[in-house]
């Protein structure tokens, strides 16, 4: 395939870091992914690996144990994590979209607290937002924490959650004055675990869900009946501003949805390139697949509209690292680019025949992996009514 055109905004330290996230992935981490997959999730030491080689919290300043760099970093690591076929790992989350809400909005203490045992993967991240009747509209989430002394007393259930089964430390979206709606919701940083690694009284983890794709994820029920977290764990600070949960969320949402366009592109990549050797390799009719201008024709598309979403991408990035990607464009970047996913992805696992349909082929992992994308982290129909709003 042709090379895709340099991103405006890639730096050397980028570029280096990209390389070495590429060659671990591919040489330490792909030849278990069968294993993690069976296993319905990888382990806490992946997590630790992945701390150790820097690729957790890269962009958290040093102070607090991070790499000290910004967004392009975690950019890079999310686009090699998805060329490498690897939708097992929830670092992204745990590192450009748990460890932002600490640094943002957390105290100094929190900060200080959290981030350095993030950066080690001593901890690791989950956010706790959707809920069996509350998905993309936020505003609906029953969750309720009840003030009792220097402790809140979470009470409700959350569904669908990232890193479920791993995860020791959980931001929880919850009500603390549900009287107020929006204006009543608050985040809430759950620390789910005892020094022994054994859940917390009031708190336990549902069953890991069973999934169309990404099936080396931890997608997770969790149960809080009762669960008492300090009042000091409540991000923002004083009770008094407690609504600033709600804006909260949607200062960090640009982001989440930018990571997620992110790992489309490279969903699509990775796809090329697979439909590409399959091509070359498969003979049909006494010559290669590829020979066949029906199949140099459709790839030639991809890759133009590979491309073409390479270069929205670039434009968003470029704009984000200079604080200027609003939600509305950020919603729209992130509806575009999986929705072109799964129509390309459809088109490389077609290239494939019979084999395509098999889950030990790449591209079907590809391909049931990428479904979910237009559903997280707001819904595409979400996102273009987001957009709408701002026409």
């Amino acid at each position: 395939m042709l090379p895709l055109f340099p991103s405006p905004w890639l730096r050397d330290d980028h570029a280096q870091l990209a390389d070495a996230a590429a060659r671990f992935f591919v040489e330490r981490w792909e030849p278990q992914m069968a294993a993690w997959r069976a296993a319905g999730l990888m382990p806490r030491s992946a997590w630790r690996e992945a701390g150790e080689q820097g690729f957790l919290c890269a962009a958290m300043p040093e102070e607090y144990g991070g790499g000290g760099g910004d967004f392009g970093h975690e950019a890079v690591l999310a686009l090699e994590l998805a060329k490498a076929n690897n939708s097992g790992f929830g670092g992204g989350l745990h590192s450009a979209i748990v460890a932002p809400y600490i640094l943002h909005h957390g105290s100094e203490a929190q900060r200080r607290r959290w981030l350095p045992r993030m950066a080690t993967g001593e901890l690791i991240g989950a956010i706790a937002m959707t809920e069996p009747g509350a998905g993309s509209d936020l505003q609906g989430v029953r969750t309720v924490a009840r003030r009792d002394g220097d402790d809140y007393v979470l009470q409700g259930s959350k569904t669908f959650i990232t890193n479920g089964q791993n995860a020791n430390l959980v931001i929880v979206v919850c009500k603390t004055d549900p009287k107020l709606g929006a204006k009543g919701v608050s985040l809430l940083v759950a620390e789910v675990e005892d020094e022994a690694g054994q859940p917390k009284p009031g708190f336990s983890r549902g069953r890991n869900l069973d999934k169309i794709g990404m099936q080396a994820q931890d997608t997770s029920e969790l149960f809080f009946d009762g669960l008492r977290v300090p009042a000091a764990n409540l991000l923002g600070g004083e009770e008094g501003r407690e609504g600033q949960g709600f804006v909260q969320l949607m200062q960090e949402l640009p982001q989440e949805r930018l990571l997620i366009a992110i790992s489309a592109v490279g969903g699509i990549e990775r796809g090329l390139q697979e439909a590409l050797r399959y091509t070359k390799e498969r003979k049909a009719f006494g010559k290669s697949v590829w020979e066949f201008q029906n199949t140099r024709f459709q790839l030639a598309e991809v890759q133009s509209q590979l491309l073409a979403a390479r270069a929205l991408l670039d434009a968003a990035m470029s704009a984000h690292l200079k604080g200027e990607l609003d939600a509305a464009r950020a919603a729209l970047v992130k509806s575009w680019t999986t929705d072109l996913q799964c129509q390309l992805l459809d088109v490389c696992l077609q290239m494939h025949g019979g084999y395509g349909y098999m889950m030990e082929q790449p591209i079907a992992q590809l391909w049931a992996d990428a479904r979910v994308a237009r559903i997280y982290g707001g819904t595409n129909e979400i996102m273009k009514e987001l957009a709408a709003r701002s026409m």
